[in-house]
């Protein structure tokens, strides 16, 4: 394989793997957000700019922890990698 197709294919999986649980986190935080609020004076349900800034983080910490394996992975030599165990 080319070193830009295994960069791609590890990114393409991580940044999959990012979206569902950004998918997921968002909607538990949505709902917690909703109880907190019918528990606790004056806490708000839901606060887009704040839960749109930690998404926004959260993402980009998730695809570079993806992404520096993935171009030291590109590095290596295919027959080296493999004969390694």
């Amino acid at each position: 394989a080319q070193r830009g197709a295994v960069l791609a294919l590890v990114l393409r999986q991580g940044a999959t793997l990012v979206l569902i649980g950004l998918g997921v986190g968002v909607a538990a935080a949505l709902g917690m957000g909703r109880v907190l609020a019918r528990v606790f004076y004056g806490v708000g349900g839901s606060d887009v700019l704040t839960l749109g800034a930690v998404c926004a983080v959260l993402a980009v910490a998730a695809l570079l922890a993806c992404w520096l394996p993935a171009r030291r992975a590109t590095k290596l030599d295919p027959m080296t990698a493999l004969r390694d165990e």
